[in-house]
């Protein structure tokens, strides 16, 4: 389970980074930009994605190795 929340919060921030490069340097870059109705808010998401990657670091972190 550990491995898997650090593999979703490994893509969450790549995802995030993806798009706030697209955003402030406009290559083409990331998922974000292909969600329609994410039109005009990708800045938003990509910095929600930053920040849900790493609530799922915390989380991958706080769990026990068995």
């Amino acid at each position: 389970m550990k491995e898997l929340l650090e593999f979703l919060g490994l893509l969450a921030v790549l995802q995030g980074a993806m798009g706030l490069v697209h955003e402030f340097t406009d290559w083409n870059l990331g998922l974000v930009q292909q969600i329609g109705f994410l039109e005009g808010y990708e800045v938003y998401a990509s910095v929600a994605l930053l920040a849900l990657g790493g609530a799922l670091f915390a989380a991958a972190e706080s769990r026990r190795i068995k």
